[in-house]
């Protein structure tokens, strides 16, 4: 019995799948009349029916459900003939006289489930599942991000504001990928509008929130202040490159393209059709803004700044000022805090106290702040201290920074002094996120030893160092209860509106309070002071780093070089994925204390931080900060006298720069490298210099020359017994030998490199041989033999240890080639659609290959 048809566009997806197997009928060449007169609506339309219509033939036996575009061009009509009256009517006219019958149909929309036996008494077409036997897994859903920021429950008014952002979203055209602008002066409650409207509206957009501060104030905080308490090195406005690398990564893309225009076409495909939400804040141009806007119109883009942004209107945005607290709302915000009596007993004093907090929400609950923490003193009190602070009104106007530094400075000093000494010491640090781990390492620093930090001394002497081959036993500093002697400072902070919590146990300032807390940090410590908060922060991030680096690449820590420090304890990480958010979640904190040790001449410090961040570099590939990082790694490790030290930096700084095409320099770096490890008689990093010139030419197709420089680095590798090392040489001889078509000898390679790396319980990089072997047999022709490691290597992508779902990828597309030679086009189909769901959001050249590949089936 048919399932009735629910709507119009299923109604019409139902008859145009009955009716696409004749094209030649009279009912689809008018329907066809009808696609092509929607598509003049606009260019908009006219791009999206032209990458829809006409749809491919179904191949022969394959039910006319597996038609790509169908439902996404039914639903693309229906609401064309909601907008324009004559599309409407021919379509009615269509479906009432024209088209196919498709009542005969058995039709299971939704997320029907079939249970039991199952007959199909004709074409089915809907989402399916039937239990009796599963499918194959595919690819997993893309990750739901929620990185809206916690709005305040400190939230009064702004009802009015609301509606207008409702209305300017309603308004926008049925393609336009809508583009919001909310403007207005510091500290007057953007993102908290913006952060409680969008929760607010979170069920508009079930695939979730993305979040990013692009760092729009950043510029104007480094004029403050330079030197071993900067907390502004490194900083100003983030680049849209960076933005999209990590919304990218929140997504789930496993790796990103090094160039911008790579990134920005990733993102635009791995969003399409997607109902997202991004919110940029405090933009500083436009420009920042434009590569980071999302492309779809079931999307929607949220941009605040502290400027209007005009000229993103020509890119059809809609801007809307938001004005200070109207003052009945400012005094409302005043009473919430611990004042609410004082301020009804004197309402003459508290709308004098809100004016002179420029009506601004920040400022006002700093106010309310005051008023909790001082119950004896009046409201009158308070506004007679925050008048004989008052800047000009000039200033006031044009920013609201006059105002809130007297409110910061009389929130500053009614604090305990253990919160007081924190709100110092976090304002020197060259970083924007804290937890509860660093805060206790810089809460303890102790006060005047150590030196300036200009006088090139580090934290500790470098240690010596055993032979390369020696065995180390990092210490696992990791364990222990969390911290606890900082929880009252951190309460006081928060109380006093000078401290965000974002989550559990992490923190971070406003950014109008850091560039205060900065001020009174430069100000009020001693120079020894300053020096010893900062190493206490690179000692921090120097033994969490060494953490992640253990669980991440076990196989990576430098022998001798462990970097625990006496009584600085590092956030514990609870596994793989705890220590890639971590580094991902403090990348430019990690950077900060990069170049605040090159800067202040903390050399061995500098070189062992960037070698330990090696996983962050490998897994989350930042391309601009690997080369950057490691040029500052480089120089500091000569400096240091360091030659294990400036072989690192050489190597893994050759991998950085040919991940960002840079080939030249990268062989430039690796034949530095060969040179100094053959002076030192180092042969370990000779073959590693070696084997990464070989990569570079099998890169760049000069096969013979890979070739050469593999054996080489095999012969050097097993020398000394290095296992690992000569099995992963043998996989890149395969593949050598495979881009050459000598067939026998890749196999002969991968077998063995498979072999081995099993014993050697090198899981992923195991299944990666194995992946590699499989494809060099099906090309051989034993395509039984070459399908059956294809899918065993697949498993292995698809289990925890070896997870890659760009190799999973690879697997799929294989497995396709090999269902084409023996001539199974619906296999084929299926491999190949499987394996473009994957790179869509991994690659788009390799997702435009596989497009190629169906559409030559």
């Amino acid at each position: 019995m048919p399932v009735p048809q629910s709507g119009r566009a299923e109604a019409l997806l139902s008859a145009m799948v009955a009716g696409h197997s004749d094209r030649e009928s009279p009912a689809w060449r008018a329907l066809d009349r009808i696609v092509r007169e929607a598509a003049g609506v606009d260019a908009a339309v006219e791009a999206a029916v032209g990458r829809l219509w006409p749809p491919p033939p179904s191949p022969e036996g394959e039910a006319a459900s597996a038609l790509p575009g169908l439902p996404e061009l039914a639903a693309l009509l229906v609401e064309l003939g909601d907008r324009d009256r004559q599309i409407g009517d021919a379509l009615s006219d269509w479906l009432r006289r024209d088209a196919p019958a498709a009542a005969s149909s058995n039709v299971i929309g939704g997320s029907a489930v079939l249970h039991g036996p199952t007959v199909q008494a004709h074409l089915i077409h809907g989402g399916v599942h039937i239990h009796q036997q599963s499918a194959p897994p595919g690819p997993q859903r893309l990750p739901v991000p929620r990185q809206l920021p916690p709005f305040r429950e400190q939230f009064v008014d702004r009802e009015s504001d609301i509606r207008v952002l409702d209305r300017m979203r309603e308004r926008r055209p049925a393609h336009a990928a809508p583009l919001l602008v909310v403007s207005g002066f510091a500290g007057v409650g953007k993102t908290s509008l913006v952060s409680r409207w969008l929760h607010r509206n979170a069920s508009s957009y079930p695939d979730g929130h993305l979040y990013a501060d692009l760092g729009g104030s950043s510029g104007a905080d480094s004029g403050s202040g330079s030197g071993a308490g900067s907390g502004a090195e490194g900083s100003g406005p983030l680049t849209p490159a960076t933005v999209l690398e990590g919304f990218l990564f929140s997504l789930g893309a496993q790796s990103v393209p090094s160039s911008v225009a790579g990134r920005v076409s990733l993102w635009r495909t791995l969003t399409s059709g997607l109902r997202l939400a991004v919110l940029l804040d405090n933009a500083f141009t436009a420009a920042q803004v434009r590569p980071l806007r999302l492309g779809t119109p079931t999307g929607l883009t949220v941009v605040t700044s502290r400027s209007d942004l005009t000229g993103l209107r020509v890119d059809g945005a809609s801007v809307h000022r938001l004005d200070a607290l109207p003052a009945d709302s400012a005094v409302e915000l005043l009473a919430l805090g611990g004042g609410g009596g004082r301020v009804a007993r004197d309402p003459v004093a508290a709308r004098e106290v809100v004016t002179l907090c420029g009506r601004l929400p920040l400022a006002v609950c700093l106010a309310s702040a005051q008023l909790a923490a001082r119950p004896h003193h009046s409201v009158s009190d308070l506004a007679e201290s925050l008048a004989q602070g008052q800047g000009s009104l000039d200033i006031l106007r044009v920013d609201g920074e006059a105002v809130m530094r007297t409110a910061l400075d009389m929130s500053y000093d009614l604090l305990p002094p253990e919160a007081a000494t924190l709100y110092r010491r976090m304002g020197l640090l060259p970083t924007d996120r804290y937890d509860r781990y660093l805060l206790t390492a810089i809460a303890h620093a102790p006060g005047g030893g150590g030196g300036g930090a200009g006088t090139g001394a580090d934290a500790a002497p470098e240690r010596p160092t055993p032979d390369a081959g020696e065995p180390h036993d990092d210490a696992d500093t990791a364990g222990g209860a969390a911290p606890t002697s900082v929880d009252l400072p951190i309460s006081a902070l928060i109380e006093a509106h000078l401290l965000e919590e974002t989550g559990p146990g992490t923190y971070r300032f406003h950014d109008l309070v850091r560039p205060h807390a900065r001020r009174v940090g430069e100000a009020e410590e001693s120079s020894a002071q300053r020096a010893d908060t900062v190493r206490r922060y690179v000692e921090w991030c120097l033994v969490t780093a060494a953490a992640a680096e253990r669980i991440l690449t076990p196989s990576h820590p430098l022998p001798g070089h462990d970097a625990d420090v006496t009584g600085v304890m590092p956030t514990p990480l609870g596994g793989s994925d705890e220590a890639l958010a971590w580094l991902g979640a403090h990348r430019d904190g990690l950077m900060g204390a990069v170049r605040h040790c090159f800067r202040a001449g903390m050399y061995t410090s500098c070189w062992r931080l960037v070698d330990l961040a090696w996983p962050l570099f490998l897994r989350l590939r930042p391309t601009a900060l690997w080369i950057e990082a490691h040029r500052m790694g480089l120089d500091s490790a000569r400096r240091s006298g360091s030659r294990q030290g400036e072989g690192r930096m050489l190597t893994s700084g050759a991998i950085g720069l040919r991940y960002a095409g840079q080939y030249e320099e990268a062989a430039d770096w690796y034949r530095q490298a060969l040179e100094n490890a053959t002076a030192d008689g180092d042969v370990r990093q000779q073959a590693q210099a070696i084997n990464g010139l070989g990569h570079l030419s099998l890169l760049t197709r000069r096969l013979g020359d890979a070739r050469a420089h593999f054996e080489h680095a095999l012969r050097l590798r097993e020398s000394i017994g290095y296992a690992r090392g000569a099995a992963l040489t043998r996989t890149r001889l395969g593949e050598t030998a495979l881009a050459a078509g000598l067939l026998g000898p890749a196999a002969a390679h991968l077998r063995r490199a498979h072999a081995e790396l099993t014993a050697l319980g090198e899981g992923y990089e195991a299944a990666r041989a194995l992946a590699l072997l499989g494809h060099v047999l099906a090309e051989e022709g034993d395509h039984e033999g070459g399908t059956r490691l294809l899918a065993e290597a697949l498993s292995d992508f698809r289990a925890g240890g070896a997870r890659s779902e760009h190799w999973e990828g690879r697997c799929l597309e294989w497995l396709g080639q090999a269902a084409e030679s023996r001539g199974d086009t619906a296999e084929a189909r299926r491999h190949y659609a499987s394996a473009r769901d994957f790179f869509s959001r991994l690659n788009p050249s390799d997702a435009e290959r596989l497009d190629a590949r169906l559409r030559h089936l």
